[in-house]
């Protein structure tokens, strides 16, 4: 998967709160890509990354995979075409919501 194009329905875009959990505020655009299904048999989550604006829509590079362990589902990064990001800078921004799981990020 890494390294595929991806089109991303974000249906929670910066600046928006969890549904559930009204404390969490998103830092990054977060949404699913549409058809793709995850382990929890939901569509798959995706973190996209270098996109400062809220957006509903985004097409860009899956550049790595965030394994939970204790989770059943993985969730991606994407970022524009052509942008990278460390793992360091990856797990910066993600640690709002993955600060709650056991996870890596395979790159």
């Amino acid at each position: 998967m890494i390294g595929n194009r991806v089109t991303v329905i974000v249906d929670r875009p910066i600046g928006s709160r969890h549904p559930k959990f009204t404390d969490l505020i998103y830092p990054v655009n977060y949404g699913y890509a549409e058809g793709v299904f995850a382990g929890d048999g939901e569509e798959q989550d995706v973190y996209v990354l270098g996109v400062r604006k809220a957006v509903e829509r985004f097409t860009g590079t899956v550049i790595a995979v965030i394994h939970r362990f204790d989770d059943n589902e993985e969730k991606w990064v994407a970022a524009p075409e052509g942008m990278c990001f460390t793992r360091e800078e990856i797990e910066r921004q993600v640690r709002f919501m993955e600060q709650y799981f056991h996870s890596e990020i395979r790159m």
